[in-house]
């Protein structure tokens, strides 16, 4: 494929005033950019996470969140809308703030704030705080203000979670407290409901029944033998008609008769009624009865003048006197040992009782125990944080006011956006003869009639036509290259700056 060189050259300068106009027109706007664009002056602090001055084995804080943790709670709470807005009305960040809106304040601080966290393994944490602005002292005045709010965060942080801690501690002690309290309260009343049941007297109530049991089958047996002594007395006295007989004054009858209510009280003492021998000596002891008649001879038993009746009164009176002492004994003994019984019944059900009451009172007792070491590590860890000797932020360094500014490279801005303007120039050349289908040349003739013409002839312009075109791109590019710097610095100081129009242009674009 040949290129006609001189062809393409011809079409430049044939197209240049649009070349020149477009050219001129983005070198103008690239030139004004560079110089109306605002000085942007960098102020940067730096802060440092210190590791607490006090062992943790030897008192340790009640806060444990680590650094980095931290770091980024920090930074979220410095970059709220409400913390950016006080900032920037407090230092009037941007020349023209009371004509931008908080969304567009809130977002352009956030645009000029930098914040980067660096931190490792066995590193230190650190953290940088950067802000741009168009005075160099604001910017070391919103960096600072910066830094006072995320050690003033940090303080109340720390402190704050530690008197949270204290203080639910503190409640929870007086809590466990209370609930110990009432379950002492409830093990007393229980222990003064259930005196005579409790399991520590089971024992004791089991030894005092046996006794009780033993007194009473020896009352038994001594009421027994009383009333049998007082039987056999009666008989006596029936049989003899006094208390002590003469041998001599007694038939041999009435001497075996006396023998045998000897015999039979002696073995009623140690055999029951129904026992063989018993009975054997009751039948003889009545069949000598039936033989023996009539009391002893010089006595008489229905006399109230016999002194044998008198001596078996006062002994039949001594007699019942012990019977009725043991009678109102075995009462009170079986009364006991009723009452022994049923509480021997009721002590295991207390028992199991008491034992889940105390149960109850020892896991709140451990768990009081356990609230009241950790109320005293809680008021250790809050002592800490407010003498600042846990883990703290340290400022290593201060912002400074900036001397020199970073932004914008101004040649830099100028020389990109003149070579973009003669890109642009050129592009335009090239883009209007993409779209020019007409014939200019012989060659674009033959291929679309087909036909060789013997000669072509130029279009050729008036002295007038000439002059009214060069009038008309010298007013075109007089207008481009005053009117739009001047446009640009209007907008720039009676709207809005055009850093912020670019923000705005970028953000509405999504970048």
């Amino acid at each position: 494929m040949n290129l006609d060189i001189k062809y393409y050259i011809s079409v430049f300068f044939r197209r240049f005033p649009i070349f020149f106009i477009v050219t001129a027109l983005f070198s103008a706007i690239a030139i004004s950019a560079a110089f109306l664009l605002p000085t942007t002056y960098e102020a940067q602090a730096r802060l440092l996470v210190e590791s607490p001055q006090i062992p943790d084995d030897m008192a340790a804080s009640t806060v444990q969140t680590n650094a980095p943790e931290q770091l980024e709670i920090f930074e979220q709470r410095l970059m709220t809308r409400a913390n950016l807005l006080d900032i920037a009305n407090k230092r009037k960040v941007f020349d023209h703030q009371d004509t931008m809106s908080p969304d567009e304040i809130v977002q352009a601080m956030h645009d000029k704030t930098d914040i980067k966290r660096a931190s490792g393994r066995e590193r230190a944490t650190l953290m940088t705080l950067t802000f741009r602005a168009t005075k160099p002292r604001t910017a070391a005045q919103v960096t600072n203000d910066f830094v006072s709010i995320v050690q003033q965060d940090s303080f109340q942080f720390r402190t704050g979670q530690a008197e949270t801690t204290l203080a639910f501690f503190e409640q929870e002690v007086d809590r466990l407290g209370s609930e110990l309290a009432e379950r002492s309260k409830k093990i007393l009343e229980f222990k003064n409901a259930h005196s005579d049941a409790l399991p520590e007297a089971l024992e004791y109530r089991m030894s005092r029944q046996s006794l009780l049991q033993e007194r009473l089958s020896q009352l038994q047996r001594e009421q027994t033998l009383l009333s049998d002594q007082r039987n056999r007395l009666i008989q006596v006295f029936k049989a003899t008609g006094g208390m002590q007989l003469d041998d001599k004054t007694l038939t041999p009858e009435q001497r075996q008769l006396r023998d045998l209510r000897e015999k039979l009280a002696q073995a009623l003492a140690v055999y029951s009624p129904e026992n063989p021998k018993v009975k054997l000596l009751k039948a003889q002891l009545a069949q000598l009865e039936a033989t023996v008649t009539g009391p002893v001879p010089g006595d008489d038993p229905a006399s109230g003048d016999n002194p044998n009746t008198t001596m078996l009164d006062l002994q039949l009176a001594e007699i019942d006197s012990r019977i009725s002492f043991i009678a109102e004994q075995t009462t009170i003994t079986t009364t006991e040992l009723d009452e022994l019984l049923s509480a021997i019944n009721a002590t295991p059900a207390n028992a199991i009782a008491l034992e889940g009451l105390e149960r109850d009172y020892s896991n709140i007792q451990l768990q009081y125990n356990n609230a009241v070491e950790r109320l005293s590590q809680a008021a250790t860890g809050e002592r800490i944080e407010l003498l600042s000797k846990g883990q703290r932020i340290s400022v290593i360094e201060q912002a400074a006011v900036p001397n020199e500014p970073v932004a914008p490279n101004r040649p830099l801005i100028a020389g990109g956006g003149i070579l973009f303007a003669v890109l642009a120039g050129i592009g335009s050349v090239i883009l209007l003869e993409m779209l020019n289908r007409s014939v200019r040349r012989s060659v674009d003739l033959t291929k679309s009639l087909g036909i060789t013409p013997l000669a072509s002839i130029p279009y050729i312009r008036t002295v007038r036509e000439a002059a009214f075109r060069r009038l008309v791109i010298a007013t075109v590019t007089v207008v481009v290259v005053v009117s739009v710097p001047g446009i640009l610095f209007y907008i720039h100081t009676a709207y809005l700056p055009l850093d912020l129009i670019i923000a705005r242009i970028g953000n509405s674009i999504g970048l």
